[in-house]
């Protein structure tokens, strides 16, 4: 069965519009999900929203949603009000600039689509920007109202058609400089980095997805079938515990594991205490 388009629209670059068809990329239906249930009943059990006071459920034409302001003070939004502030689609993906790909940073990546023309008859306008973007390999930077939101897009050309991405936003994007302006600096040379250059080498290879399996579903896909069959579920065995105590002989021990032990170096790694160090010594 063909998949079934998400979103429908046109592709527009200065004065060239073309429809085309936006299909999602990646889907979670295949992953196991569960129900809840009563215990006692074996029924299903569903949600509800209660007032966190009276404790009483809360209808749905008396649900609304609110914004809160100052402790407990609230801006209540009405459904309608919200419809009207929401920006109306016009349908259209519009192309602002071309860029090449590695200027975007993969933490701005969100979701995933391709891009396909809707009508045959204009397949190839579709056809004379995708080959201009793959020929001059860059990718297009556009702007549209899916699903109620404005979101930006970087489509690049791949086969037949085009991959699009979704794009966080740069407040939506936490800073790296939070998490990583802690970290001590190490300059890294002689052996460490020869050995570690080793390992990379020896387990050179290409991105295959079909190499990586989702194991807590397969466990869960198992457990289910043993309990249907009623076969004993045996736990899995617990993972080794990993000790590395000195990171050279780590280094060592893996390139020896990798068939080849390449020759020591006799320059000394430092981090950036090892100038001080000297002088103590001295």
């Amino acid at each position: 069965m063909a998949p079934r388009a998400t979103w429908k629209g046109y592709v527009k670059v200065g004065e060239l519009a073309f429809p085309v068809s936006l299909y999602a990329g990646a889907t979670t239906s295949g992953r196991i999900s569960f129900h809840i249930l009563n215990r006692r009943t074996g029924n299903r059990v569903h949600r509800e929203y209660v007032d966190e006071e009276t404790e009483k459920p809360v209808e749905r034409d008396q649900q609304v949603k609110g914004y809160e302001v100052d402790g407990g003070k609230y801006v209540i939004l009405e459904p309608e009000e919200i419809a009207e502030a929401v920006p109306e689609s016009d349908k259209t993906i519009r192309i602002d600039t071309f860029i090449q790909c590695p200027d975007v940073d993969t933490v701005y990546f969100d979701k995933p689509y391709y891009i396909a023309p809707t009508d045959d008859v204009v397949g190839e306008s579709f056809a004379v920007l995708r080959e201009g973007m793959r020929r001059q390999k860059v990718a297009a930077l556009g702007r549209a109202v899916l699903f109620r939101r404005v979101r930006t897009l970087m489509l690049r050309a791949q086969g037949p058609g085009l991959v699009a991405h979704t794009l966080n936003f740069d407040y939506e994007v936490r800073s790296a400089d939070d998490v990583f302006e802690d970290l001590p600096e190490f300059k890294i040379e002689g052996e460490m980095l020869d050995l570690a250059k080793h390992i990379i080498d020896t387990k050179s290879g290409k991105f295959d997805p079909r190499k990586f399996d989702d194991r807590y579903d397969e466990a869960l896909a198992e457990l289910v079938k043993a309990k249907m069959e009623g076969r004993e579920i045996k736990a899995p065995p617990p993972p080794k515990e990993t000790k590395v105590t000195n990171l050279l002989d780590a280094l060592r021990e893996s390139a020896k594991a990798s068939g080849k032990t390449p020759k020591k170096s006799k320059a000394r790694s430092r981090n950036k205490a090892a100038p001080a160090e000297r002088r103590k010594a001295s």
